[in-house]
């Protein structure tokens, strides 16, 4: 167990002790020797078995791998049990995976000081973590054989999960499992040359998750019964801000099946026996809401601030100003070069996860817990803690498989979690509740990807290559006021284009980022920043090789070799390489590169005009994400993430009218279709290195591929997203 904290108490915390712990999230512990993973842990679990918190061997030999990742679609399930049964030599088709409990301390990501599933990062920061468990528990197994058979341990081998020595003996881990439970794992145990591997990197590692779910047995929170459970629902303002003036819940008292009706802080919530109750109670509703802090302007005025902003025709005001986020070279661009300009706007984006919002919570009579689909578990500990009164790590969370998030599930308040802890704790005794959002309430309620504007100009040298390059950005902060903001750059604002080879290959560069406030609630949406600055970089880079003369892919190839990028050349070469010869019949070809989460991917898009609509046909893709786990996993992504971002370039806005969102459900935000999809081919470059993200990277590159594509056709810009915009 945890030593306790000194001026800590075992069970419910002084409201110093919880801003204590708040605080430590922000960047650093404030008590000698104690982190904030052991602060938000304090009250946790942390009996585990002989083998650590990450694997579970059972006398009949059965292996488990614990995740710490959650499972929401994206199969990182398989790759981190890879991980462990390579190393431990395992029977592949005998081991399975279990959710992790919640535990900062013991199931931190490693990127990330939290526990958390995010930033494509599930894989990487457990290769080496859970590598280390599977060898440690190998040589566990090693010393137990040689222990037991007399026999030294260097004669003895290990595979499917049999031991065995050249004299003929051998033992099944089961057999085994008792003695070596008893040895001590080594602390720096020898790990498998990657050329060794046998697992890893072979369409073996498949998902496990796929038979239970195609039968139905996968358990989400809307799956969740339980004895007396309640069901609420919450009346949420129209507009981002809005609050509760006053509310008449007569008719809804009056609706069969409705409990109570009362005020949370974000809503009327309406508790019920069931779900169709808890809707019809809600339906009924009269509500007065204050707009006074309420957001109350129109996307079109909103965007139209932005272009001000960017054009210096509107001053920053209050605490706004322009950030540099990359300032080098000196001088005045060659008189004479040519000048290419161009505005680029991107809309709001819903998440649109296929599963809404959910949790259940049970507060009170000596019990603190959810059980839902936690992305964030410390987060999600930390803001039921504050609200119920309760230590973060006494705190449980029992982890369900979701439907999708896309980032959604993940934000520093824990929004409709803290919604639903609220609920619990009002009703009390421990009774559980399901709160449940419909798709409109997802839809309508916040947390999009930012909207953006980009105002980019290049004056290109004599050669035609960019001399200088100034850049101004207009978004909104997915990172203020975040615990792990720190009151700095936020860069996923920025990410993408700073750092860019393109940037990196002119002389003289100027970009500058302002974030102007809206209550209109943002966060980071699949591939974050990349979602709006790989389309900018990537079809700038097209405008201004032809403004130059040049082919755009020649063209790239020349700026990689100016900033030294050999990763973003490899990738480019590998997918026309793969590409072939060009495609007749009318379709015609865009190219776009870009890295993000340390993962580099090349798509070559083929694309025709369709009653002036964009359609895709084949997209090659080439990927640079270090040593490939699960090569097939790697190649469903990237086609999850390629027709995830074709989509929101097709189709995906959300759109304010005075304040109050257009779109209520997908008849309002169309996605792509499955007759829309496009063949995905994926071709993964060879490497050594360690592995990279692949959950992410796939979904930024395909719009500017179809945008160069179109550029190509039409000889026209795109200026804005989506492509389409009719119904």
């Amino acid at each position: 167990m945890n030593a306790p904290v000194k001026g800590f108490s075992p069970t419910r915390p002084s409201r110093r002790e919880m801003l204590v712990i708040s605080a430590a999230t922000a960047g650093g512990a404030l008590l000698v020797g104690c982190s904030p993973a052991n602060l938000l842990s304090i009250g946790a679990d942390d009996h585990f078995g002989p083998f650590g918190p990450f694997l579970r061997i059972e006398p009949d030999g059965a292996v488990t791998v614990v995740s710490k990742h959650i499972e929401f679609g994206q199969g990182n399930h398989a790759g981190l049990a890879a991980m462990v049964a390579e190393e431990l030599d395992a029977d592949w088709d005998k081991v399975k995976v279990v959710q992790a409990p919640a535990n900062t301390k013991v199931y931190a990501n490693l990127g990330m000081g939290f526990q958390g599933t995010g930033g494509s990062s599930a894989i990487a920061n457990s290769w080496p973590q859970l590598r280390n468990v599977g060898a440690a528990t190998r040589a566990m197994f090693v010393t137990a054989a040689a222990d037991r058979w007399k026999v030294p341990a260097g004669e003895i081998t290990v595979k499917n999960s049999v031991v065995s020595h050249s004299s003929g003996k051998s033992a099944t881990f089961g057999e085994l499992v008792a003695d070596a439970a008893k040895v001590a794992p080594p602390k720096d145990p020898t790990l498998k040359d990657p050329k060794t591997f046998t697992l890893i990197g072979t369409d073996r590692v498949r998902r496990k998750d796929a038979a239970a779910k195609s039968r139905g047995q996968a358990r989400f929170t809307q799956d969740v019964h339980m004895p007396n459970m309640l069901v609420a629902m919450v009346a949420h303002s129209p507009r981002f801000g809005g609050k509760v003036k006053s509310f008449d819940a007569s008719a809804a008292k009056k609706v069969p099946g409705v409990v109570d009706v009362f005020q949370i802080p974000t809503g009327v919530a309406v508790v019920a026996n069931n779900t169709w109750a808890a809707h019809q109670g809600r339906d009924t509703l009269k509500v007065e809401w204050n707009d006074d802090k309420a957001e109350t302007r129109s996307t079109d005025a909103i965007l139209a601030s932005y272009h001000a902003l960017a054009s210096g025709q509107a001053q920053p005001s209050g605490e706004m100003k322009w950030q540099t986020f990359d300032s080098h070279g000196a001088g005045a661009p060659p008189q004479g070069g040519k000048v290419v300009e161009a505005g680029f706007d991107f809309p709001y984006l819903a998440h649109a996860a296929m599963e809404p919002m959910n949790c259940v919570a049970e507060i009170g009579g000596g019990k603190n817990k959810l059980t839902f689909g936690s992305q964030i578990p410390s987060m999600d500990q930390l803001n039921t803690g504050m609200i119920v009164g309760a230590l973060p790590g006494s705190v449980q969370i029992e982890t369900l498989f979701a439907g999708g998030s896309y980032g959604r599930r993940a934000n520093f308040k824990s929004d409709y979690v803290s919604e639903c802890v609220h609920v619990a704790k009002h009703v009390g005794g421990g009774r559980p509740v399901k709160l449940v959002w419909t798709r409109e309430d997802d839809m309508t309620g916040g947390y999009y990807r930012p909207m953006v504007h980009h105002a980019v100009k290049v004056t290109l040298d004599a050669d035609g290559f960019p001399a200088a390059w100034c850049h101004r950005i207009v978004t909104q902060s997915i990172m203020k006021g975040s615990p792990i903001g720190g009151g700095k750059l936020d860069e996923s604002a920025v990410e993408g284009v700073m750092g860019s080879p393109y940037l990196k290959a002119t002389p003289v560069v100027d970009g500058q980022v302002i974030l102007p406030d809206s209550p209109v609630t943002v966060l980071w949406w699949r591939s974050v920043g990349a979602t709006h600055s790989a389309f900018v970089m990537e079809h700038m880079v097209d405008q201004l090789a032809r403004a130059a003369g040049k082919d755009p892919v020649e063209y790239r190839k020349a700026l990689y070799a100016k900033a030294g990028d050999s990763r973003r050349l490899a990738v480019l070469n590998l997918a026309l390489d793969k590409a072939g010869p060009a495609p007749a019949d009318g379709w015609t070809r865009g190219v776009a590169v870009h890295e993000c989460f340390n993962t580099v991917v090349a798509q070559i898009a083929e694309v025709k005009l369709v009653d002036g609509a964009p359609k895709v046909g084949r997209v090659v893709t080439a990927v640079d994400c270090g040593i490939a786990v699960s090569p097939d996993q790697i190649a469903a992504q990237m086609e999850g993430g390629t027709c995830f971002g074709l989509s929101a370039a097709m189709f995906g806005r959300i759109t304010l009218k005075d304040g109050v969102v257009e779109q209520k459900n997908f008849d309002g935000y169309r996605v792509l279709r499955m007759t829309e999809a496009p063949t995905v081919e994926t071709y993964i470059l060879p490497s050594r290195a360690k592995p990279s993200g692949v959950g992410e990277p796939g979904t930024p590159v395909i719009g500017p591929a179809v945008a160069n594509a179109l550029l190509a056709i039409t000889g026209k810009p795109t200026r804005s997203l989506p492509f389409v915009t009719s119904a």
